[in-house]
């Protein structure tokens, strides 16, 4: 995470990540070592181990408080936050695997704790250093610690934390360093279980040390916890054993210190740590072949695939922070817009038996962070088979068959996992990144109800446009002001690409990996400014930068998805957003002409606040503009706007796993004020899992 945040060093990090200029950045940064002879190894978290896990929800859960800052500060000031008020785009550690791969360099995903198997790899390797920014790489008997926050690129110059002289400084042994680390408190001790023994070390070490100390306080909690460590091996009788027994603990605390200890010690050190080899494959092993685990954890390994390992050989997934506001309570979390897509890639992977038979799958447990979910235990998701035109295909068939056949197959249960199979014929007809772009914009479109044309419209516009536009070019577009909306669908439209990614490595990998990365078909400020211009009522020449191929190009998407959602009963809506126009002339575009942005006196919005688990969520936002259907062909700023309403308590796939119906038509809207919100419902928490298909 330090180093991701090193990296990621783009002014625009809000409105959904500047992905080329990181790509361009990323480069850069690797070639100042590779030019000096330095060969990089790169490590990524590849699972929560967990023991680590009440950690994990403790930081997921700090995380949620900075996003509504970041969002009430957005809605209060129209910009993005300053100082201190950072979170890194979505989706950016999954990416940067692959942004790495791409540059040629060496990547790892690890199967345990990845600061582990860093300093596992680092001293069997004799690596010259560990770039990181962790205290607990000083505490490893491994290679150096390098800090990553005090990099200076351009010199390659940076702060050693020097373990030797540490250990010097405070009077213990290299081999008493863990110990010292878990009394402390780390991700496997909590810092208040041990607040007893730190009491009794700071009072003893104030009696033999009378003068005030100059340091700060935490400087002497070391000193105190480290003179209480040495004394431990005083006497001959207690140099065995990790903990020595007259260190006054309850047998679950000496359990708890004893697991601490070991996660620290690698193979070859003294007692070995436990579970030092690696976890059993699977516990879904009766699901899968044995060729089908080797190649998941390969792939993961080798950082090449997403989501597979985690379902097939642990059983669980999680999902860190993403910008939600939690006090819009008209779009939905990405967590559950996505959770159909998600039950689908598990019916994929394991409906069918590798003996040929067909058996009910187990439940995955998952760990997605979104408003409301309160991270107590996981949410148990059942898989939901896809929809195909033959018999679902054996996983082994799918990863290594092969045959035009097969690829088609592969293809065609790709884009049933996001219900598009009628995609499949499209395959070759656009590039492969805008085909998986119409793909998830479709997704999007179905899943929901609040997603409005112009939405559609921004979606498809920068994903067009973005294929002609530089780093340079897209650095210099200018935003007269933030959309809280627009922050939000920018997240979700990432998040959306890390899904693309499962569904292709379950699907045996019909589309390359490359077309579903973000720098081909995604730029935070570039979908930013198509927002708020399609929000305007821009016309569609003017938001396709009025190049003609690019517009044609748009118009054929856009006419794919309508046809897409027409078939399934869903009639989008034009439904302007306010707060997307203002006074300000600029048109989002780093240059050339367009229409100025449309004068509009600001709509007071009334929000109603997330509740509890399972109750309905109303919201009274009024709006001041007419609902209207999308007539085909179409085009803005001409043509007559008006017709149906669609009821937002009608979201499909958001806890039964079916397309709700939606061919009845709905109320229409009278007047130019009215009230749009209906029921929401977040996922269930089950007991006991529940039947298929919930």
């Amino acid at each position: 995470m330090a180093c991701l945040r090193h990296w990621y060093s783009c002014k625009d990090w809000v409105c959904g990540g500047q992905w080329r200029e990181y790509m361009d950045a990323l480069k850069n940064w690797v070639e100042s070592f590779t030019s000096a002879g330095i060969r990089l190894v790169f490590f990524f978290d590849g699972v929560v181990e967990d023991q680590k896990r009440q950690e994990w929800v403790k930081r997921r859960r700090r995380v949620n408080g900075e996003v509504c800052k970041i969002f009430r500060h957005i809605k209060a000031h129209g910009e993005q936050p300053g100082g201190k008020l950072f979170i890194l785009p979505s989706g950016l550690a999954t990416f940067t695997r692959f942004a790495l791969r791409s540059l040629g360099q060496e990547v790892f995903c690890s199967v345990q704790e990845a600061d582990y198997e860093i300093a596992r790899y680092a001293r069997r390797h004799r690596c010259m250093g560990i770039l990181g920014q962790d205290s607990d790489f000083l505490i490893y008997d491994s290679a150096p610690y390098l800090s990553v926050a005090k990099l200076q690129v351009d010199s390659l110059t940076t702060v050693l934390y020097d373990r030797q002289r540490l250990c010097q400084a405070i009077g213990l042994a290299v081999t008493q360093l863990p110990l010292l680390a878990c009394l402390l408190g780390n991700d496997v001790v909590s810092e208040g279980r041990m607040q007893h023994i730190r009491n009794n070390a700071i009072t003893t070490y104030r009696k033999m040390h009378p003068a005030p100390f100059s340091g700060a306080p935490q400087g002497q909690m070391v000193l105190a916890v480290s003179r209480l460590v040495s004394s431990l091996w005083g006497r001959k009788e207690e140099e065995t054993g990790l903990i020595p027994q007259c260190l006054n603990l309850s047998d679950p605390d000496r359990e708890l210190l004893e697991r601490g200890v070991r996660s620290y010690l690698l193979p070859g050190q003294e007692a070995l740590r436990q579970g030092d080899s690696f976890p059993s494959d699977s516990a879904f092993e009766k699901y899968v072949s044995p060729e089908i685990l080797k190649a998941c954890r390969e792939k993961h390994v080798a950082a090449d695939g997403f989501m597979v390992y985690g379902v097939v050989c642990e059983g669980v997934i999680e999902c860190s922070n993403s910008l939600e506001d939690e006090e819009d309570n008209e779009l939905l979390p990405q967590a559950l817009v996505y959770k159909l897509c998600r039950q689908h890639i598990y019916s994929l992977l394991l409906l069918h038996r590798h003996d040929g038979s067909i058996t009910e799958p187990p439940a995955i447990r998952e760990w997605f962070v979104y408003p409301g979910n309160l991270l107590r235990e996981p949410e148990l998701i059942h898989p939901v088979p896809v929809s195909l035109k033959c018999e679902q295909p054996s996983l082994d068939l799918l990863w290594f068959g092969t045959g035009p056949e097969v690829s088609t197959l592969r293809l065609a249960s790709f884009f049933s996992i996001f219900d598009c199979q009628e995609f499949t014929e499209l395959y070759g007809a656009f590039e492969d990144s805008l085909l998986a772009a119409l793909c998830l914009v479709t997704y999007i479109a179905l899943q929901v109800p609040a997603l409005s044309l112009e939405d559609v419209d921004a979606y498809l516009s920068q994903a067009v446009c973005l294929r002609l536009k530089s780093p340079q070019e897209l650095q210099q577009i200018k935003l007269p002001v933030l959309s809280s909306r627009a922050v939000q669908l920018g997240s979700l439209y990432v998040r959306g690409l890390s899904h693309l990614l499962g569904a292709n490595s379950a699907s045996g990998c019909p589309l390359p990996s490359a077309a579903l990365l973000p720098w081909h078909s995604f730029d935070g400020r570039l979908f930013h400014s198509k927002y708020l211009l399609a929000h305007s009522g821009t016309e569609d020449t003017v938001l396709l930068d009025r190049d003609s191929s690019c517009l044609s190009l748009f118009l054929h998407l856009r006419e794919k998805l309508t046809e897409a959602c027409r078939r399934r009963s869903r009639v989008l809506q034009s439904r302007p957003n306010p707060e997307s126009r203002y006074r300000d002339g600029h048109t989002g575009q780093p240059s050339g002409g367009g229409e100025g942005w449309r004068e509009t006196t600001e709509c007071h919005r009334s929000r109603g606040g997330w509740k509890e688990r399972g109750e309905s969520r109303q919201d009274q936002r009024e709006y001041k503009n007419q609902e209207s259907t999308w007539e085909r062909g179409g085009h803005r700023g001409g043509g007559m706007r008006g017709g149906q309403r669609l009821h937002p308590h009608s979201y499909p796939y958001c806890n039964d796993g079916g397309l709700q119906n939606m061919s009845s038509p709905p109320k229409l809207s009278r007047g130019r004020s009215y009230r749009s919100r209906g029921k929401y419902w977040l996922a269930p928490r089950w007991s006991q899992p529940p039947a298929p298909g919930t």
